[in-house]
């Protein structure tokens, strides 16, 4: 096991959750949560779209096809589960450490296009719920789900605790929509059991079986659930990294085949409506519209419809909270949960806009099925990394996986990679024979196959033969070799003011650094319209006072000793401030803060950090 200091993932909130002081049975509780964050992706808008298709037209055929993928999940996420326990890492920072800075790009940019397949899933889920629901037309919806951007945000400032409460009230919520679904549905138990049988009738149920996969163990999963772990503090102890893991997989176990009874009841509720009736429903507003008339009762659709909404919401969150984590541990970038927010729920509206104004709201449910099976094609290039970490002794130590745990997890990644396979050769084959030039068609789309196939086998062979030295994850670099100077004077000292009531502060904390002997420069900005417009041209009356008042200020500092010039800035404050600093060579900027945060950074602006950013000499905030 790894001992070296590094990046903690979500550092916000790891080791938030104290486990240490709990004793007994009781202790399984305070790391309950987790997979429960983890299941919300399991019963996503997408699964909805992949079940309710697979129900109407195999009917219990499709049962199988749940089971094992519920099985591989619950496989797949205690691995994760026990590499973020043992490693203190997540799947992003572990990939980083052991593939080289291209092949981690590649795998990047696929985690980012699961995580947009997956909120496009679920902008798209929501918005329907909300039509059903409310009956606002879909592209209304889809606008509707922006506001939802901040409510990860929300969450986070009372803590993980309370945000997992938050996603176990919808899980819960879901869960009763559709218990009383089934009551109302009269299942055949019989057909269920006989479901349980494999089968694909045709390459159609193939084509659904891929995404029921892609939309039950989801790549962006696997990232956040070796992150989320992570908030469990515990003791760096081998019975207490044991009894962690024993915790997580009975808590991984729990929450999934609860994820797994939404999946069945809504595929079960799909064939013992429609199939039985001979309809084949493949939309999620076409199931809703039936089931009242199938049902003789408006309840069911209610149910249906606030379910769906519940689905969508808690799903937006942890794929926020995954887009973070795969950013941060392949990139080494930081923005801010807002932007990051912004930028996954973008990249999820605008296709799903554009879509619906050209081509229609028919079209919904086949953008759902197409981002599961999005999805399921990424799967391999996160479990084939993940299989390797915890079956490498030397990250893992005494907690690297056992032989038929290996085996089993081998063949999990063998079933999935092999039915991806298949079913892109069956779609390029299609898509090729059915082009107006085939072989520019064929040109285009087989290199793209060939090449993410290679990347593939890449990721597969390359820990298995490579011998040379994994390179230590760490999010700011190595520390560097300080070129000190302690005789250092500053000459020249820039003071940024606004003729408020810090401005003392701001000059005195400049005069105090760099004494009698520094030249020091008072800076104000005219941010008039005129001034913003003419720049110095503009000779206004703002323009002119601004002058008066900082030419004051000089004429005060010049009569205590000091030496002292004013330079006016105009337009906008921090790159006018920047400009000046650069131009007149100062060394040292001397500003003073105001305090205010929130709303007031978005109407005031923060100029004291991008002034920063503008310049190459050392900043003091008085």
């Amino acid at each position: 096991m790894s001992t070296k200091q590094q990046s903690k993932s979500l550092d916000n909130i790891n080791a938030s959750v104290s486990t240490s002081h709990i004793k007994g049975w009781r202790r399984l509780f305070a790391f309950m949560g987790p997979a429960y964050m983890i299941s919300v992706g399991y019963m996503d808008p997408g699964n909805w779209a992949t079940d309710i298709a697979g129900g109407s037209l195999y009917g219990y055929k499709l049962i199988w096809v749940l089971a094992m993928s519920n099985l591989i999940a619950i496989l797949l996420q205690s691995l994760s589960a026990r590499l973020g326990i043992v490693t203190g890492r997540d799947l992003a920072q572990a990939s980083r450490e052991s593939y080289p800075p291209f092949v981690n790009f590649i795998l990047y940019l696929l985690a980012e296009l699961a995580i947009a397949a997956c909120d496009l899933a679920e902008v798209i889920g929501m918005a329907i719920g909300i039509k059903l629901l409310f009956g606002l037309p879909l592209i209304w919806g889809v606008s509707i789900t922006v506001l939802d951007t901040f409510l990860l945000l929300f969450l986070l400032n009372f803590g993980v605790r309370k945000m997992e409460a938050f996603i176990i009230a919808l899980v819960v919520l879901i869960g009763c929509c559709f218990g009383v679904e089934m009551f109302f549905a009269h299942p055949d138990g019989a057909e269920i059991v006989k479901g349980l049988i494999p089968s694909l009738p045709d390459a159609q149920a193939l084509a659904i079986a891929t995404g029921i996969i892609g939309a039950t163990v989801m790549p962006h999963n696997l990232y956040l659930h070796s992150s989320l772990v992570q908030t469990r503090k515990i003791e760096r102890t081998e019975p207490e990294i044991k009894k962690a893991i024993k915790f997580n997989i009975i808590d991984s176990v729990i929450a999934l085949n609860l994820a797994l009874f939404v999946n069945a009841a809504i595929l079960i509720l799909a064939a013992s409506s429609f199939n039985k009736v001979g309809l084949k429903v493949t939309g999620i507003e076409q199931a809703h519209e039936l089931l009242t008339p199938l049902m003789g009762t408006g309840l069911a659709a209610v149910l249906f419809a606030i379910a769906l909404i519940a689905a969508g919401q808690s799903s937006t969150i942890t794929g926020t909270l995954a887009g973070q984590i795969i950013m941060e541990g392949y990139l080494n970038l930081r923005l801010q949960p807002w932007v990051r927010r912004i930028i996954t729920r973008l990249l999820a509206i605008v296709p799903a806009m554009v879509t619906i104004l050209y081509a229609g709201e028919s079209v919904t449910d086949e953008l759902l099925i197409a981002s599961q099976i999005i999805l399921s094609m990424q799967l391999g290039f996160a479990i084939v990394p993940l299989i390797h970490f915890v079956s490498n002794k030397k990250k893992m130590g005494t907690f690297a996986i056992k032989t038929y745990t290996k085996i089993l997890s081998w063949t999990s990644a063998a079933i999935i990679v092999g039915l991806n396979i298949a079913l892109v050769y069956d779609a390029v084959k299609g898509i090729i024979s059915s082009s107006s030039s085939p072989i520019l068609m064929g040109c285009l789309l087989i290199p793209l196959c060939v090449f993410f196939l290679s990347v593939l086998v890449y990721i597969i062979i390359k820990p298995i033969v490579s011998k040379h030295q994994e390179k230590e994850y760490t999010a700011h670099g190595e520390p560097q070799t300080l070129q000190l100077n302690t005789d250092f004077t500053y000459n020249k000292i820039a003071i940024p003011v606004d003729f408020s009531i810090v401005d003392s502060k701001a000059i005195s904390k400049a005069l105090s650094l760099g004494g009698n002997s520094c030249e020091y420069i008072l800076i104000h900005v005219v941010e008039s319209t005129n001034a913003m417009l003419y720049g110095k041209d503009s000779g206004d009356l703002e323009s002119n006072e601004d002058k008066k008042k900082l030419e004051n200020y000089c004429d005060q500092i010049k009569a205590i000793g000091y030496t002292c010039k004013v330079q006016l800035g105009y337009g906008n404050a921090a790159k006018a401030i920047a400009t000046i600093v650069n131009e007149t060579e100062s060394n040292l900027v001397v500003m003073a803060a105001h305090g205010h945060k929130g709303v007031k950074d978005i109407l005031f602006g923060t100029t004291l950090d991008k002034v920063r950013h503008g310049i190459n000499v050392p900043l003091m905030i008085a």
